[in-house]
C-alpha cells in the first residue's frame, strides 16, 4: 500500500471550498489534459454517502473505466471515495477542509495499491507514482488560478 499527502491553502470558506470539491463537474477542471479525463453518464447530484460516479480516463494509450463511490460525507468538512472498479487494486481517496483565517486548508490523502504484484511495484517506481504526483501538482496550480490569493 502506498501513499500521497498534499495539503493546500485555499482563499475561500471551507464551505465553498467543499462545495467545489464534492461538485463532480468540477473534476475535469483539475485534471491535466492528458488523462482526458470524462464523466461516464450522469454524476449524482447531490453527492452524499452511497452516490457512485462512473468516469472514464486516458492513461499509457488505454481508455479505462473508473468507478468510485463516496463511502464517508460530512458537509463542509470531509468526504472520501473509494474505488470499486478501476485501475487500481485499492484507491481511497479523503478530502479533508479546515478554516484558516479567511481561507480554507484543503487536505487530501490517497492510500493505494496497485495489481499484479512484483509488476506493479515496478510499474509505480518507474511511472505511476510520478504521474500522480504530477496529477496534484497540476491540481493545485488549477486551484491556484481558480481562487486568487490561494498559495500554490
Amino acid at each position: 500500500m502506498y501513499s500521497l499527502e498534499r495539503s493546500q491553502r485555499v482563499e475561500a470558506p471551507p464551505r465553498v471550498v467543499f462545495a467545489f470539491f464534492s461538485d463532480p463537474a468540477n473534476l475535469a477542471t483539475i485534471t491535466p489534459a492528458w488523462i482526458r479525463f470524462r464523466i461516464d453518464g450522469e454524476a449524482p447530484r447531490p453527492l452524499a454517502a452511497g452516490s457512485r460516479i462512473e468516469y472514464r480516463i486516458r492513461w499509457s494509450g488505454l481508455t479505462l473505466s473508473w468507478v468510485t463511490r463516496i463511502t464517508r460525507w460530512e458537509p463542509d468538512r470531509e468526504f472520501e471515495d473509494v474505488q470499486e472498479k478501476g485501475p487500481y487494486a485499492t484507491w481511497i481517496h479523503t478530502h479533508r477542509f479546515r478554516p484558516d483565517g479567511t481561507g480554507a486548508v484543503m487536505d487530501d490523502r490517497v492510500d493505494y495499491a496497485l495489481p499484479f504484484g512484483f509488476v506493479g511495484r515496478i510499474a509505480h517506481r518507474l511511472r505511476v507514482r510520478r504521474q500522480l504526483e504530477e496529477i496534484f501538482d497540476f491540481r493545485r496550480q488549477a486551484i491556484t488560478r481558480l481562487f486568487p490569493g490561494s498559495s500554490s
